[in-house]
């Protein structure tokens, strides 16, 4: 059991509080060690939230810098970080919130080459970004290693996500393989309404609190989307496919493969 000092039970209260999560549930969360690829719009809202709930160690991986674009839904980043690396403004954003959380920083570009050897050393890891490949690579890589993670996506007034785990649906059971390059509008091309991402990512670092913890019930074998415009949210339910090329029975996807850049996210599964 750790012994948390006076300050951190003052600071994790709320949590410690609640009969399902309680001290033992906060030393879970602060044993925890969760990756976030993407610090823009989605990951910025997960890593602020996962460092307010005392997450032990958050690793972010991002090669961008911060555009002034960003900072309509990117709400990790403030105006005097326009022109630096996301990774270092989310972790000062980090440290000044809670001094209790460890954060490592990539300061480069998920691929083939690095993402087994990255993500290895996590517990969760997040899908922040906004492109297809890099969804794809992430779910592959998840796979292949027993990793769970949450998948998200956004676009315009759409978001939609999944949480994956060990004999559970992954992405590539839903959506098979990326679509052609050009064939989806980006963000920049089609617009996102910036309260969209934190939604949307909120709901992934509650996914990630509740694997940590052992606490309620994950989105598996189910896929969440809601349309900001009438508030409708729908829970479609999914499962494991045998065919899936990288989890099924006879996967014939046994490495990582870089597929082309095309953007952004959110996916029409009629087209899929």
């Amino acid at each position: 059991m750790m012994d948390f000092t006076e300050e951190q039970v003052n600071r994790y209260s709320r949590h410690i509080l609640l009969q399902d999560v309680g001290v033992e549930g906060q030393e879970k969360i602060s044993k925890g060690k969760v990756l976030v690829v993407g610090a823009g719009g989605l990951g910025a809202p997960v890593a602020f939230y996962l460092a307010a709930a005392g997450v032990g160690a958050i690793g972010i991986i991002d090669g961008d810098v911060v555009d002034l674009s960003n900072l309509q839904r990117q709400i990790i980043h403030f105006t005097e970080d326009v022109g630096r690396p996301k990774v270092a403004s989310a972790k000062e954003k980090i440290s000044r919130l809670n001094p209790d959380v460890q954060v490592t920083t990539y300061q480069t570009l998920l691929t083939a080459e690095n993402a087994l050897e990255i993500i290895r050393d996590y517990d969760f890891v997040v899908d922040g970004t906004d492109n297809f490949p890099v969804k794809f690579l992430i779910n592959d890589a998840c796979v292949m290693l027993k990793k769970p993670f949450s998948h998200g996506g956004i676009l315009r007034f759409d978001g939609q996500t999944l949480t994956y785990v060990p004999e559970s649906a992954c992405y590539r059971c839903l959506f098979h393989a990326p679509p052609p390059p050009n064939a989806v509008p980006t963000c920049s091309q089609a617009g996102v309404l910036g309260a969209i991402a934190g939604m949307l990512g909120t709901i992934q670092a509650a996914e990630a609190l509740k694997y940590l913890t052992g606490v309620g019930e994950l989105l598996t074998n189910k896929l969440l989307t809601f349309n900001a415009k009438t508030m409708d949210f729908r829970t479609i339910k999914t499962k494991r496919s045998d065919k899936c090329p990288v989890c099924g029975a006879h996967p014939t996807i046994t490495q990582l493969i870089d597929y082309e850049q095309a953007a952004c996210d959110i996916s029409d599964r009629k087209k899929h």
